[in-house]
């Protein structure tokens, strides 16, 4: 490698993007097996019904149709779908891959066909006949936990799914010493995923070998082998799971699903092939929601904006089950309750709620951009009610920069952090003073200019082990091969964060070999060792710094090597550099690492009881979450005609620790305030009375198209976090978490002389125009 030359920190383009752009990527639905048929599911037309017969005669006499299954059929051969979290007295309702007596949810599965072609096992999914006791749908999570609502799962004879409480400091001093009590009602509503590929599953299996290979879109392929094999009672040695090319997940496929266990049980029992492709609709239907909050907030603050205590009631829309980590999410909202400010008293209570509809679980930023749209809205009602510019409030309750590590009432201890510099950045950039001075003079003109301020802390790089269900430490392997080119395996499971980029740029400057020469696999349980996964922007905080260990131990090994070969006893005399290791006393005696890797393999000449080969194998336990933080600001001019929403600027300041590809920050950062801005303005998931899906198709959920998107300002800062060696934080969802709030209050800010405080999102032109008349 030329001297000095260095990849870290470079925006060096996506290795990924070739195969991807030119369509050379495999993803579930272009694997194809011989012998190959294809699975079609029906599913409740009923948010709420017995379910007294099926018949599926018609159905297996049709053309082409190979078996026909029903809840009976599987229901001692597939075990239920799995939860992983756990809360107190959690009522946890078994949750069977096809239904069995009783549907809860528009969209549950109730039998599947297999036949030869998708077509033919569509169609003969119509000619299935379901006998249904219709029972009346409670949708709303507020009537479900009243009194004399229908209850869901009669064996509970409650809907309340859980009750959390979080509690730091006395909040009811803080309520006592208040001058001000300032209180809101909010709503996160209901979110669809929407990943541009839905889900889908072949499964193989092989009864000579044991062996049962599912290929399936997944976040998660280890953990999902893990679970598999227990549903389908297998050895999971004998469980392969491969998650090709993941056309987008969000959280949505940071699961398991009643679908991956079902089409391996067919593999298994008809001894062929299966496919089976998720529609659409059924993406819509029976994919996790996301958000689904009600909350009740109530601040208790001095008359200068200092903030002494939250107290927040939030209802959780579970939906009819829980999915792998439902009942979870919400204590992370509950956990960033106080965001970036010195808050030192807190309560939290969370009501899980049973409904009529599908499960919510992990969507983008999963709790955190509910808990920073909750606390950012609040900042600005402060303001509104103490006659303080919102920029006083925030600046007058952050943490000085020499505090940190902070103690949080919620009980986390921040990494590190200067979030007045990140504000203060984001102001300069925006122009503050100037656009609040043209703010006054388009008002005298009848035009409404809204500045919307968001700053936000989050809790990333999931995580310490005992915080998480499952671990949260990651793997990898580094392998140097006998030419000096290397492979490595990691536990995390990219689908377009661009770690197979990230990963070959810590490599390459690690072992000084250029990015070519370093190939990065993931996603396959018979290849890579075992691992976490990709969620909750850990996959380079943690799994990186997997890597970076594994790293530490081959330059170790590869550097006594070298010695060896050099005829240097004094290890610590041998250097390393662009590639090179040298005697520090003697330069010009020098080893290339090439010439290293292929000695360790020829094994002609190694240091006694050194085993021949190099590679390694790291396990990276953080001891703490990693905390990014940042500004972001919006400006918008809204039309009190229409209710019309024009973005004037969007300015992004974010510090995700240290930066290795700013590329790669610049394009998750962009990604993240697009899907914020689907939830500030577009998008909401209806379900109508009784618990039909209004919005089951694209033609009626609303998300962002290009021409929606504003120009994207993004800055950053480098506070480097003291968890991890390489000093990063993660940033996959900061723009989701940060956005939100921003364009919300921007737009309540355009319309206060109206005399509007807060409306509910999404706030589409209509409800915006119906406020400004109703004022």
């Amino acid at each position: 490698m030329p001297k000095g030359k260095k990849f870290v920190g470079e925006p060096i383009p996506r290795v990924e993007d070739h195969r991807l752009i030119t369509g050379r990527s495999q993803y579930v639905d272009d694997i194809v097996r011989p012998r190959m048929a294809y699975a079609a599911i029906l599913r409740s037309i009923y948010a709420h019904a017995r379910v007294k017969a099926v018949h599926v005669e018609n159905a297996r006499r049709a053309p082409g149709v190979i078996a026909v299954f029903t809840g009976e059929d599987v229901r001692e051969a597939i075990g239920p779908v799995p939860v992983a979290s756990r809360l107190p007295d959690l009522k946890v309702p078994k949750h069977p891959v096809l239904a069995v007596e009783k549907v809860h949810y528009v969209g549950e599965p109730i039998a599947v066909v297999v036949a030869e072609d998708r077509y033919l096992a569509r169609d003969a999914v119509d000619l299935i006949e379901v006998e249904y006791e219709p029972l009346e749908a409670v949708v709303d999570p507020e009537r479900a936990i009243a009194e004399g609502a229908p209850i869901i799962h009669e064996e509970f004879g409650t809907n309340v799914a859980f009750v959390w409480q979080l509690s730091g400091g006395d909040i009811e001093r803080a309520f006592r010493e208040a001058d001000l009590v300032v209180s809101q009602r909010m709503v996160n509503q209901r979110l669809i995923p929407v990943a541009m590929e839905p889900r889908g599953v072949v499964a193989e299996y092989l009864p000579g070998e044991g062996q049962l290979t599912v290929w399936t879109s997944t976040q998660i392929p280890h953990l999902l082998r893990t679970q598999l094999a227990a549903m389908l009672r297998l050895a999971e040695n004998r469980v392969r799971v491969i998650a090709p090319e993941v056309g987008g997940g969000f959280g949505s496929k940071l699961n398991v699903y009643a679908e991956e266990a079902l089409v391996g049980y067919l593999a298994m029992r008809l001894g062929r092939p299966i496919k089976w492709i998720e529609t659409r609709r059924e993406n819509f239907l029976s994919t996790i929601h996301g958000r689904g909050q009600i909350a009740e907030v109530e601040a208790a603050v001095k008359r200068d904006g200092t903030v002494l205590g939250l107290r927040y009631k939030i209802i959780q829309d579970v939906g009819a089950y829980h999915q792998l980590l439902t009942p979870a999410i919400p204590t992370l909202t509950g956990l960033m309750a106080t965001g970036p400010y010195k808050i030192p008293n807190l309560h939290v209570q969370v009501i899980g709620a049973f409904t009529n509809k599908m499960a919510t679980d992990a969507y983008r930023g999963a709790g955190r951009p509910e808990a920073t749209y909750l606390l950012e809205r609040m900042m600005d009602r402060i303001a509104g009610e103490l006659g303080l510019d919102p920029v006083e409030v925030r600046m007058r309750n952050f943490p000085q920069p020499e505090e940190f590590p902070f103690p949080t009432a919620s009980g986390l201890a921040y990494d590190s952090g200067n979030y007045q510099q990140a504000l203060r950045r984001a102001l300069e950039i925006v122009g503050y003073e100037g656009l609040r001075q043209e703010q006054q003079q388009l008002r005298q003109q009848g035009r409404y200019l809204g500045i919307g301020i968001s700053t936000y802390v989050e809790i990333c790089a999931l995580g310490p082990s005992p915080a998480l269900p499952a671990g949260g430490w990651e793997s990898a392997t580094v392998r140097v091969e006998p030419t000096g080119k290397i492979t490595v395996l990691t536990g995390a499971s990219p689908h377009g964060q661009g770690q197979e980029t990230s990963f070959a740029q810590i490599v390459a400057d690690e072992l000084g070999v250029e990015l070519a020469d370093v190939r990065v696999v993931h996603g396959d349980t018979a290849i890579v060792q075992y691992g976490i996964g990709t969620f909750g922007s850990r996959a380079t905080a943690v799994g990186g710094t997997a890597v970076y260990g594994a790293l530490q131990k081959v330059k170790e090994k590869a550097t006594r090597l070298a010695a060896h070969l050099l005829g240097e006893e004094n290890v610590a005399n041998v250097a390393f550099e662009d590639g090179c290791f040298f005697l520090k006393d003697n330069p010009e005696r020098r080893v290339t690492f090439q010439e290293v890797a292929l000695a360790a393999y020829l094994a002609k000449s190694l240091p006694p009881g050194m085993e021949p080969g190099l590679e390694a194998t790291y396990f990276f336990e953080p001891s703490n979450f990693t905390f990014p933080f940042g500004a972001h600001i919006a400006v918008v001019e809204v039309d009190p005609e229409t209710g019309d929403v024009q973005f004037r600027r969007y300015v992004a300041v974010d510090d995700c620790g240290r930066v290795i590809n700013p590329l790669l920050v610049d394009g998750q950062v962009h990604g993240g305030i697009v899907q914020s801005l689907g939830q500030a303005l577009l998008e909401e998931a209806v379900y109508d009375e009784n618990g039909q899906l209004v919005t089951g198709e694209l033609t009626e959920y609303a998300i962002p198209k290009a021409t929606d998107v504003p120009w994207l300002e993004t800055d950053r800062m480098e506070t480097p976090s003291p968890v991890n060696p390489l000093g990063v934080k993660g940033v996959g969802e900061a723009g989701t978490i940060a956005a939100t709030p921003a364009i919300v209050n921007a737009v309540l800010d355009a319309v206060a002389p109206f005399g509007v405080r807060h409306l509910d999102m999404p706030l589409k032109p209509e409800k915006i125009w119906r406020a400004i008349r109703g004022a």
